[in-house]
């Protein structure tokens, strides 16, 4: 006997989504969502569902090349420029980078895990992360003003193509948007093709490497600046 499906069952009314293929927790949808959001995963789900995304991987900041992962690396070159921890505290993050034996007699150790510099787990031996390992880079790199100039953008994916002149003067990487139109006050579309400046680690070979802050509108360019002067 063949039994007839109820049309209104769910199963019908909202077809079942594809599982992301990387990850146990979510839909391939999802995932998608979640690493073009610095939110991740947990900002497209239900409340009382938001734990079973929480330590999904294909979104979260430790996950290089999502939206939250770019915006903790801005955030910890900030943290590392513009308001540095106290020595001693970077002093122990150095002697984990070795691998090497340091005393806590301040206890900034429960700091640097606080701010996922150093493992959470107080129950092992600490270890640097790589939140750690960046903080401790963008103490030490070379950073430069440079002009940064806005190839396009994509409003759906919150991002935008620049090209970082002090970096390449052709190649050009990805930024969040929502970093230029807070820092800037243009909108999206006033953004495009317009030349901005930006602080810059010019010295990286990876794209992904290359962390921009302190954006604002740049000057008006020199007379020829880009091309011959008009006779």
């Amino acid at each position: 006997m063949t039994q007839t499906l109820d049309p209104t069952a769910p199963e019908l009314l909202r077809p079942t989504q594809e599982p992301c293929p990387l990850c146990q927790c979510c839909t391939a949808v999802l995932c998608e969502r979640g690493r073009a959001d610095v939110g991740g995963c947990m900002a497209h789900t239900p409340p009382e569902l938001s734990a079973t995304v929480a330590a999904c991987l294909c979104s979260a900041p430790a996950t290089r090349g999502t939206h939250a992962w770019r915006a903790e690396m801005i955030r910890i070159t900030k943290h590392a420029t513009e308001s540095p921890m106290p020595a001693e505290a970077e002093e122990i993050l150095r002697a984990l980078t070795g691998c090497e034996a340091f005393t806590d007699d301040h206890g900034f150790l429960r700091t640097l895990r606080a701010r996922g510099y150093v493992t959470a787990d107080e129950q092992q031996a600490p270890r640097i992360t790589n939140a750690g390992r960046r903080y401790i880079t963008a103490r030490t790199e070379r950073r430069f003003t440079t002009p940064v100039e806005v190839e396009s953008v994509d409003v759906r994916a919150r991002t935008a193509r620049v090209v970082v002149v002090g970096w390449h003067i052709e190649e050009s990487v990805t930024v969040l948007l929502d970093q230029l139109t807070t820092a800037t006050g243009l909108t999206a579309d006033g953004l495009v093709n317009r030349f901005l400046e930006a602080r810059a680690n010019c010295y990286v070979n990876d794209p992904d490497d290359l962390v921009l802050t302190r954006f604002q509108i740049a000057p008006p360019l020199p007379a020829g600046w880009m091309g011959c002067d008009p006779c």
